[in-house]
């Protein structure tokens, strides 16, 4: 038996999808979601095999949603999208279904789900899910905020609240006036996705908002320190130097 959910803020087409998946007795449909924190806390809870799942949703879209989850299922999409979701979807999803879709189309998805699911490990799945979200980050629409979790809640922080980035381990400290929040994403991920007029990896453990910096101290050999608004003093290696002149055109 396959575990489904369904997550879509629009009723009619969690309707279609439910409707469509009558004609698949071996498919379970756990439970429709409206939005993403729905959606994130029934896979938590039912560690489904396969979500439906829209990309344009209230509150944290799609892409937020499967960043939170730790081991995502298999994915089919069923959205309207960018030409950097397609990118993404292409490469890296089961499938993803274009609204309005029939249900030709659809019966084709499913049957390159059941083929994915026989060669494809859970390791394989959240792998290429993990490659999709890197390469759905390129599109401008999801690189203007971060969505983190601090204990059973969900937070939204916009990339014009963040004063640096620090790495922390396996994670990423995203400082803010509120507070620093771990997020699991790599240093190399963010320096990819975020701005970089705006955003600067002066360091290999820090990356930097540019309007943030107050001045720019020298400090030990070849290295400096940018001293930031918030008076945290954030070490400047020599490259990140040669990065931060060329930015702020000194």
């Amino acid at each position: 038996m396959t575990r489904v959910l369904i997550i879509d803020d629009e009723p009619l087409a969690r309707m279609v999808v439910l409707e469509y998946l009558m004609a698949y007795p071996q498919i379970q449909v756990l439970q429709e979601c409206g939005d993403g924190f729905e959606g994130l806390k029934a896979i938590q809870q039912h560690q489904p095999d396969l979500i439906f799942l829209d990309v344009q949703m209230p509150k944290i879209n799609g892409f937020e949603m499967l960043e939170l989850v730790e081991t995502p299922p298999a994915v089919i999409f069923a959205t309207a999208f960018d030409e950097y979701a397609i990118k993404a979807f292409e490469a890296h999803a089961v499938d993803y279904l274009l609204k309005p879709f029939s249900k030709e189309r659809f019966s084709k998805a499913i049957e390159k789900y059941l083929q994915h699911t026989a060669t494809a490990t859970p390791a394989a799945t959240a792998k290429a899910t993990e490659n999709l979200l890197e390469e759905a980050a390129q599109s401008p629409a999801q690189n203007e905020r971060i969505v983190v979790k601090t204990g059973t809640k969900v937070k939204i922080i916009s990339v014009q609240d963040v004063e640096y980035l620090q790495a922390d381990d396996d994670y990423v400290s995203v400082i803010t006036a509120e507070g620093a929040f771990l997020k699991n994403k790599t240093m190399a991920f963010f320096e990819k996705t975020l701005d970089p007029r705006h955003f600067v990896r002066v360091h290999r453990s820090y990356i930097i908002a540019i309007q943030q910096i107050t001045r720019l101290d020298p400090y030990e050999k070849d290295s400096h320190l940018a001293i930031l608004k918030s008076g945290a003093k954030i070490p400047v290696s020599k490259t990140g130097y040669v990065k931060l002149k060329q930015v702020l055109g000194i």
